[in-house]
């Protein structure tokens, strides 16, 4: 159904250019700066920890839709309704900022009826959505990265621990070299340094943690992006229609959430692949 069922086009229009407002003022660059300032803090210890439940918030939603799907909608709906992530303060603010909005909507006339938990998990929706937005947004800088650094896909922190950490090794041993740097060079171009399995694991351990801190603020870039391009604003609109239907809230899941797994997926396939080969 259209981001217009059950709301007359004058109502529409004028939620339209509310949200508009809203969006930029919210997710433009000077409002995303705003916000993030509430990311230097306890989020920056919260960022791992939720970037390690992510597939666990995956997997719950999607034994949500099964049960759903199979009849058993009310277990599929209350564990849908289940917080997995730990709450950032940027998801507050965003949530804050989110029913402030929707209260300004309601005085003008034009926001829509839903009833109070209806309304929260609907915000809360949205918030775990632009984080999925985010996990995306490090994914394809980490593919950068891997393309610019070593002139190959890295799709995810997986398969750039690998070439990073011989890197690391391969600059050390240098360092270290008796005979010094130049003869290090020749004699390392001929006998390869081999990596210990203690040092990918630590590469990949200190990747991770920076990926975190990446994503957390990663919106940096993806939300002036999305409301350049109204991604943002589809996404309110629609999160109105839903609210205008006075939907009870379902087990359905984003698009971003599965996108951002299939990422990680195709990170470990990729990794897989690449060690088979060699």
């Amino acid at each position: 159904m259209s981001e217009t069922a059950l709301a007359d086009p004058e109502t529409i229009a004028a939620r339209r250019a509310e949200v508009t407002r809203f969006t930029r003022a919210r997710y433009g660059i000077g409002g995303t700066l705003k916000l993030h300032r509430a990311a230097f803090g306890l989020d920056l210890v919260r960022a791992p920890l939720n970037v390690a439940l992510s597939p666990v918030f995956l997997l719950t939603r999607l034994l949500a839709m099964l049960l759903s799907a199979v009849g058993a909608k009310r277990a599929g709906t209350w564990l849908a309704g289940r917080n997995i992530f730990l709450k950032s303060d940027i998801a507050r603010r965003i949530e804050t900022d989110l029913s402030g909005f929707l209260d300004h909507l309601a005085e003008r006339g034009i926001g829509p009826r839903a009833d109070p938990e209806t309304i929260r998990q609907e915000i809360s929706r949205h918030t775990e959505t632009r984080n999925a937005v985010a996990e995306i947004t490090t994914s394809i800088l980490v593919l950068l990265a891997g393309l610019l650094l070593f002139d190959r896909a890295t799709p995810g922190i997986i398969s750039l621990t690998g070439p990073l950490a011989e890197m690391r090794a391969y600059s050390t041993a240098i360092e270290d070299f008796t005979l010094g740097r130049g003869m290090g060079r020749m004699w390392y171009a001929v006998f390869p340094v081999e990596l210990t399995p203690m040092q990918i694991i630590l590469t990949g351990v200190i990747l991770a943690m920076i990926g975190s801190i990446v994503t957390t603020f990663a919106g940096l870039i993806a939300d002036p992006l999305q409301v350049l391009t109204g991604r943002h604003r589809r996404r309110l609109m629609r999160l109105l229609a839903r609210l205008d239907r006075a939907e009870a809230p379902t087990s359905s899941l984003e698009g971003e959430h599965l996108l951002a797994r299939l990422g990680d997926l195709g990170d470990l396939a990729l990794s897989l692949w690449r060690t088979l080969r060699s």
